[in-house]
Formats: C-alpha cells, sequence, structure tokens
C-alpha cells in the first residue's frame, strides 16, 4: 500500500501488488515481465551514473526517474509498436523500452555529433522518430495539446495508432492541458493522457495545483474515461494503459490516467529538495520503491533470482560504461549543421551566412 490516501480518489487508485507484493497471474508474458524489470533497473543505474557525470563537469544537466521507473515502463510496455510517445522529460526509461539505443540517448546527454538534436537542445531534450517517439520540450505542458493532434490526424487516416502522452500534475495548470483533454474529448481522439502525480512540481506541492480530489477526476469535464492507478505498481500501470489503449482501438476516445507515485530524487540535477520538504516525508515512499517490489513479484513467480541480478546489473554497468565512452569521445556537432533543419531550402540570407561561418572557421 503507497503512504498516497490523500490524493487517492474515495474508490481507492488501481492495484494489483498486494501489500506482500503477491499477485496473481497477468496476461504478461515472463520475457517481457523480465525485460521490464530490467528497463527499471537500467533507468535506476543510469540516473546514478548520470548524476555523478554531471557532478564532475562532463554533462550540464540531468532530470532523473528515481522512484517513478513503474510507471515509466509499466505504461510503455503497454503501448503497441506502431502508437507513438510524446515524452515530458523523465521519460528516457519509455525510449529505451521501445528500443532507442543507449548510445543513441547519451547522444544528446553530451550534445555530440550524433545527436539528433544537433547539440542544439538541453541534455534530456532527446527524440527519436525511429522509435515513435516525439522531441522533449522544456516549456510546461506543450505536448499534451500536440498529442491529441496526431492521435486524431492518425483516426482521419484510418491508422490503428494511438498516442501516449506523459506529463507531471504541475502541467495540469498549464491552458495546454485543458485545450488537449477538451479537444480530444470533442474528437474522440485515440490518446491516452498520462500524469505522473509524483508530489512536487519543483517545489510545488501537488496541493498547490489544485482543489480537486485527484487529477483523474478531471476527466468527466472533457468527457473523456479517468483513471487513477498506483504508480509504483507496474503492473496496474500495465493494465491501466493497456485497457485505455483497447478504448482507443474500439473508438471510444480518450483516457487520462493518473499514477500517483513521488519523485524520491531532487527535480533535476540543479535542485535540492531539502530546501523545500522534509525527509519524513520521503522516508515512507522509500518503503513502496517500486524496484523492490516488483522484484519480490517476480522472484515469487521464479522468474528472477539473486543470481539475475548481480548478472543483469553486471550486464547494465558494462553497457553505459562502454556507451558513455563511445558517447564522450565524439566530437561536438559541425558549424555548418547550425543552419540546417531551419527551411527545406536555404534561402539567400542563410546562405550568405553559412560561407561566411566557414569563412571565418577556415581562417581560424
Amino acid at each position: 500500500m503507497t503512504p498516497l490516501a490523500s490524493r487517492e480518489t474515495p474508490q481507492g487508485p488501481l492495484r494489483i501488488l498486494r501489500d506482500d507484493d503477491q499477485a496473481p497471474e497477468v496476461p504478461i508474458e515472463p520475457g517481457e515481465l523480465a525485460r521490464m524489470y530490467r528497463t527499471m533497473l537500467l533507468a535506476r543505474n543510469l540516473d546514478d551514473r548520470l548524476i555523478r557525470l554531471q557532478r564532475q563537469g562532463r554533462i550540464s544537466f540531468h532530470i532523473g526517474s528515481l522512484g517513478e521507473e513503474a510507471a515509466i515502463v509499466g505504461s510503455a510496455a503497454a503501448m503497441l509498436p506502431a502508437d507513438w510517445i510524446w515524452p515530458c522529460y523523465r521519460e528516457f526509461a519509455a525510449a529505451l523500452y521501445r528500443g532507442m539505443p543507449l548510445e543513441a540517448y547519451l547522444d544528446n546527454m553530451f550534445g555530440n555529433a550524433d545527436d539528433p538534436s544537433r547539440g542544439r537542445q538541453m541534455p534530456d531534450h532527446w527524440t527519436g522518430r525511429a522509435w515513435n517517439v516525439g522531441s522533449v520540450s522544456s516549456p510546461v505542458g506543450t505536448q499534451i495539446a500536440q498529442a491529441p493532434g496526431m492521435a486524431w490526424a492518425a483516426k482521419r487516416r484510418g491508422d490503428d495508432v494511438a498516442v501516449l502522452v506523459y506529463f507531471g500534475e504541475g502541467a495540469t495548470s498549464e491552458g495546454d492541458f485543458h485545450v488537449g483533454l477538451n479537444f480530444a474529448g470533442v474528437f474522440k481522439a485515440p490518446c491516452i493522457f498520462f500524469c505522473r502525480n509524483n508530489g512536487w512540481a519543483i517545489s510545488v506541492p501537488a496541493s498547490r495545483q489544485t482543489a480537486s480530489k485527484s487529477i483523474a477526476v478531471k476527466a468527466t469535464a472533457y468527457g473523456v474515461a479517468g483513471v487513477q492507478v498506483d504508480g509504483n505498481d507496474v503492473l496496474a500501470v500495465h493494465r491501466a494503459v493497456r485497457e485505455a489503449r483497447e478504448r482507443c482501438r474500439r473508438g471510444e476516445g480518450a483516457t487520462l490516467i493518473e499514477a500517483l507515485t513521488y519523485r524520491l530524487g531532487p527535480h533535476s540535477t540543479s535542485d535540492d529538495p531539502r530546501g523545500y520538504r522534509k525527509e519524513e516525508e520521503v522516508e515512507p515512499w522509500r518503503a513502496a520503491d517500486p524496484l523492490p517490489r516488483f522484484r519480490r513479484y517476480l522472484e515469487q513467480r521464479g522468474l528472477w533470482s539473486d543470481a539475475d541480478e548481480e548478472r543483469v546489473t553486471a550486464e547494465i554497468e558494462s553497457e553505459i560504461r562502454a556507451a558513455i565512452e563511445v558517447a564522450e569521445r565524439k566530437g561536438p556537432p559541425p558549424l555548418e549543421s547550425l543552419f540546417d533543419d531551419v527551411y527545406a531550402r536555404r534561402p539567400w540570407h542563410l546562405e550568405e551566412q553559412y560561407r561566411e561561418a566557414l569563412r571565418l572557421r577556415e581562417e581560424g
């Protein structure tokens, strides 16, 4: 049981894992369950390594997912390969689960020559069109309006595609949230709005975002389905998103899912949460850490062991180390890339600036 009673709806959030982490068998293949746990473990270890890289001055910034891995991986795993994901910024584990190579993610962290954003974005502002993952954007909530537009376009084309869009509870105070939900409700867009209610929008508590009992109840006003789920129960998250995906397939429109979780770490490497929250608030959530909960479930089903944990942890550490070495050795994006991706055909004034930049570079 999670320590989040103050934010639960009267009927309580959807849960599958019991307090003893036992659960009925779920319609997920054992191999996929193991892959979900491995991705959560990868995200946890990657967070730790990237924070150290930032402290060493080797990258400039990181925004982690400590404590929220179940919400992110469980939701991504429930989508179909053709579906699209619009991330916020903590969902790098979703991109990795969908097939983005670790090195490609780290290319963005270093802003190197292979960074899809060509070094123009902050770290953790990645994109991956090859894996149907949209681009992270710093302005809060913009993706909440973009996602139902993409979903509506897919519906008009007759494509069996749904769109999953992530955001935090702080973004529900932005106009994009209301625009996106209203549009999806009116046009029955096959869109799944996934709110990671992690308790804090940087230093602003969830209680300052809304007077509603929950985020999920807001769905009623827009004519979409609303579901609240234990965001630290990866199996419950998977079920909630898979059921929402089936509603999309049946033409029943969008769903707003509120995943109750908690941000165990700082908002980012530029934040110190000790300035605005007390440690005694955090401690109950450490006991509800989604990784050990899921691991105990897998062990009780005979799908994981101490030997598996040791082997996979070593593999992950080796993969992270190797990918960092490769990504860090790559040079910066070429100067001329500064003039690309602006127009389909470079206009005369940019062409003039482009040639001048190359001349100045050659002159040293």
